[in-house]
C-alpha cells in the first residue's frame, strides 16, 4: 500500500492505494471515473500519514480490500496541503491524460 498527496484542478487530496505506482493503468482508470485525469502526485510515507491521520487513517485501511484499490484518506485540500512539509514528499509525478489536453 502507498500513500500519495495529489494535487488536481480541485485541491490536493491525499488517497491509499494498493497499486504500486500512481500511474498504474487501473488506479489510473478508476481516477478518471471519479473525474481526476490530470495530477501531479507525490508519494508520502506511509508512516507518516499514518501518524498526521492517526485513528482515520485506521478506519480508511480497513475499507481498503483487494477488490476496492484506492481510499480516499483525504479530500479537504487546505488540511492535506498542511499536514505535510514538502521534504516529505517522494519525487513528483506529472500525469495528464490525453483527452485532458488542451486543443
Amino acid at each position: 500500500m502507498i500513500a500519495l498527496i495529489l494535487f488536481t484542478g480541485s485541491g490536493p487530496l491525499v488517497i491509499l492505494t494498493s497499486y504500486d505506482s500512481v500511474t498504474a493503468p487501473a488506479l489510473l482508470e478508476k481516477l478518471a471515473a471519479k473525474g481526476i485525469d490530470k495530477f501531479i502526485a507525490y508519494e508520502i510515507p506511509l508512516e507518516v500519514a499514518k501518524t498526521r491521520y492517526g485513528g482515520h487513517f485506521n478506519v480508511v485501511v480497513r475499507d481498503l480490500h483487494e477488490s476496492d484499490d484506492l481510499r480516499v484518506l483525504d479530500y479537504n485540500g487546505d488540511r492535506a496541503f498542511r499536514l505535510f512539509s514538502f521534504d516529505e514528499f517522494g519525487a513528483p509525478t506529472m500525469y495528464e491524460a490525453p483527452e485532458a489536453r488542451a486543443a
